[in-house]
Parts: C-alpha cells; sequence; structure tokens
C-alpha cells in the first residue's frame, strides 16, 4: 500500500505572524519565512494532528489538498 501524501499549506495573506503554529507543532513542521510569517518546512515530518489548525486564529493553515482552492479564493491568492 502506498503512503499518503503529506499536505500542509499556510496562506501567506491569512497568515499574520502570530508563531502559534510554530510553537504549538509537536513535530516542528513550522519555522519562519523570510518576511516573518510561518512556513511549512518539514512537510515530510507532519503527523496530521491538527493542532496548527486548532490553533491559528487566522484560519491560515490546511492540511487537506482538497481545500486548497478554497483557501486561495478567501484570501484573494488566486
Amino acid at each position: 500500500m502506498e503512503k499518503a501524501k503529506k499536505f500542509v499549506y499556510v496562506s501567506k495573506k491569512l497568515c499574520k505572524g502570530c508563531g502559534i503554529c510554530i510553537e504549538f507543532c509537536p513535530k516542528k513542521v513550522f519555522d519562519w519565512d523570510a518576511k516573518g510569517k510561518s512556513a511549512a518546512v518539514r512537510i515530510e515530518d507532519c503527523i496530521g494532528c491538527g493542532l496548527c489548525i486548532t490553533y491559528c486564529p487566522d484560519f491560515a493553515i490546511i492540511l487537506d489538498p482538497d481545500e486548497l482552492p478554497l483557501i486561495k479564493k478567501i484570501s484573494g491568492e488566486e
């Protein structure tokens, strides 16, 4: 059986750079990017627990690739 490909997306338009996802992620998937926003830099380490989604006050993170068109539309990233 093939292992499911992991997916983590942070909307740069919705992310305010609070760092909550960086602090709460048990696998340290997130880190700061050059603009002071969160970035998923170790996607392969993600266990899909959803703590990042739960604690993100800006709803800037998704783990389901099917939601990508929706978050891009909401954030104006289209």
